[in-house]
């Protein structure tokens, strides 16, 4: 299992290798999509193409780049929530985000996945799990013999809490979701953003200031917190006033 660092606005792309296949989570956005191929290839054999692109949400940091991963690797099948199937079909590029980066929205056919499947790797296999809430279609992908989810904008980064005054967005879901990922007692998590989340108490301690500050959003019914600045428009995270603890800090290779 191998992350490859979001570029600028992309979110981490992880590729997950098995005896019997190689799968990706998440692509990226098609800004840098061909340079995302070759980071893919290079860590890959001559004689070996992903089988599979499974997407925690058709958001397009996320989303983006997946129609060029069909043009590279033309048996590739890429899998989304139900839920976001038809914005990835359709290209939607108000859903999935993709106005926001003054880009359109390069649409693929999809399949939709959905919480429990299993995508078996020959040597173990990676999970899907529901976490809506930042997207209807919101999931992670539990890695099984790493006890290790990959979570998409679920957890944006362990010091930045999800926006979620996205189209389909929902509080009540989303605080749900965390506190799922909460009673898993991972060892680690891949965020949005950033390196993993590492250490049982450490992913503990990080689920649960998330859950606690939206906790608070709904006691407040929804609003945002007194003296946080208004995001970014093409951001998929809130940012504190007074900064959130981060360990994680980006290194050249992990």
């Amino acid at each position: 299992m191998t992350r490859l660092p979001g570029i600028h606005h992309d979110a981490n792309c992880v590729v997950v290798q098995g005896e019997a296949s190689v799968l990706l989570i998440d692509a990226g956005t098609s800004w840098y999509q061909a340079l995302q191929i070759e980071r893919i290839l290079g860590l890959l054999s001559d004689d070996v193409q992903p089988e599979h692109l499974l997407l925690t949400s058709r958001r397009y940091p996320f989303s983006g780049a997946a129609a060029h991963f069909v043009e590279q690797w033309p048996s590739l099948r890429v899998h989304v929530g139900e839920a976001g199937v038809s914005a990835l079909e359709t290209g939607d590029f108000f859903s999935t985000w993709a106005n926001r980066y003054d880009s359109d929205m390069p649409s693929v056919q999809a399949e939709p996945i959905a919480d429990g499947d299993l995508i078996a790797l020959g040597d173990g296999g990676v999970q899907a799990m529901a976490l809506p809430g930042h997207a209807p279609e919101g999931l992670g992908y539990l890695v099984e013999d790493r006890s290790t989810a990959v979570v998409g904008a679920a957890l944006p980064r362990a010091d930045l809490p999800a926006r979620l005054d996205l189209p389909g967005s929902s509080l009540l879901d989303h605080v749900e979701s965390l506190k799922r990922l909460a009673s898993l007692e991972l060892d680690a998590l891949v965020p949005m953003r950033g390196p993993a989340i590492r250490g049982k108490q450490h992913v503990k301690d990080v689920l649960g200031r998330h859950v606690s500050h939206f906790e608070q959003v709904l006691d407040d019914e929804g609003r945002r917190p007194r003296g946080w600045a208004r995001p970014a428009p093409s951001a998929l995270w809130m940012t504190p006033r007074d900064p959130w603890p981060l360990e994680e800090r980006e290194q050249l290779t992990e």
